[in-house]
């Protein structure tokens, strides 16, 4: 067992979900060092995400597809880090890049998974353990350091005031007075296949309408053209469009506020998940035993079972690979509204 660290960082420069799915490893070992600085490392993306949290001592973006990509970035952010002299480096991504990163940072102790592509340059190496969730998967990485994996611990973001005033002023100008009936729905993801049917997005947030909730659209800039979609196409007064108008934080503080969040297998899931709302989460081409589903006990996944061409990839693709699509297409309106009946009444929300 390595000597008690003075500055840890920890290294996760993958999509957003797996970022905030770091965030309880980190946050253990802000508990058993409180004395300690622990940094992240992650993309310009998720940087934003991390402010505020006060597990985390200073927050590190590395530009990996745009200013710093290629040789030069990778010899420019290894410098970077030799010269704050960390004890520590706990890296749950597995890519070459990094591992090419943490070997020339010269940086005592480095701890990642077996998976990794550059696992020869670390030298504490634990088993990454395909049938656990990726939350509990990234506590094994704890283990180098002699501290004990909990058996629970749920990601936690820390929106501003500032970001909770934005919040206040979207909800104002619209008039959504009624914050106690919000239903938030992310109709997005980067992958197509993981997006249901936008169609039945919409039909579901009518039906919801139509029962007085008031149905927030959420996602980032790169999801408007959904969002726009839906609001223009449902065309109900309790629909609303935040989709590209909040930051990361900001979205997260309106979803926080949303008494159940619908989202299909992608970043806005874990959103909830780290702001306590509870999700209902729809998975098509990937399965929840890839560990990426939303962690705890409120939360619900809607799947289409029986399929023999299902799980098709680990991320889902721009296409379904044979042209049926059942896997989201036997996915019905009705199930998901049901499911969200069936959750409103499980928390006695009353929308009368």
């Amino acid at each position: 067992m390595m000597k008690s660290p003075k500055r840890i960082v920890v290294f996760q420069t993958a999509f957003l979900g797996d970022v905030i799915l770091t965030l309880p490893l980190i946050q253990i070992l802000s508990r058993n060092y409180p004395l300690c600085e622990i940094d992240v490392v992650t993309t310009p993306l998720s940087a934003g995400l991390l402010k505020n949290h006060p597990a985390v001592s200073t927050v590190l973006a590395f530009d990996k597809r745009g200013t710093q990509k290629g040789i030069s970035g990778i010899l420019r952010m290894a410098r970077f880090l030799r010269n704050r002299h960390y004890d520590v480096a706990i890296v749950p991504h597995r890519s070459m890049r990094t591992a090419a990163i943490i070997a020339l940072s010269h940086i005592p102790d480095r701890i990642t998974f077996s998976t990794s592509a550059g696992a020869y340059f670390f030298n504490h190496i634990v088993e990454y353990v395909k049938s656990k969730h990726e939350v509990e998967r990234n506590f094994a990485l704890l283990t180098p350091l002699g501290i004990s994996i909990p058996q629970r611990e749920v990601p936690s973001l820390y929106p501003s005031l500032d970001d909770i005033n934005t919040v206040n002023k979207f909800l104002f100008e619209r008039e959504i007075l009624h914050q106690d009936k919000m239903i938030a729905i992310a109709p997005g993801s980067v992958w197509n296949t993981k997006r249901w049917i936008l169609e039945r997005f919409t039909e579901l947030a009518v039906l919801l309408a139509e029962d007085g909730y008031e149905i927030i659209v959420v996602g980032g800039q790169e999801d408007s053209e959904l969002g726009k979609a839906m609001y223009e196409t449902g065309k109900h007064k309790n629909i609303y469009d935040a989709t590209g108008k909040l930051s990361l934080l900001q979205s997260a503080e309106l979803i926080g506020r949303c008494k159940i969040l619908v989202s299909n297998d992608s970043a806005p899931q874990h959103l909830g998940v780290a702001m306590r709302t509870p999700v209902i989460a729809l998975f098509g081409p990937t399965v929840p035993a890839f560990g990426f589903a939303p962690y705890g006990n409120e939360n619900a996944v809607i799947e289409t079972l029986g399929l023999e061409c299902r799980p098709c990839s680990i991320h889902g693709g721009d296409r379904c690979p044979i042209g049926t699509f059942d896997c989201m297409k036997k996915i019905e309106t009705e199930m998901v509204y049901a499911k969200v009946e069936e959750m409103v009444k499980a928390r006695k929300i009353n929308i009368h």
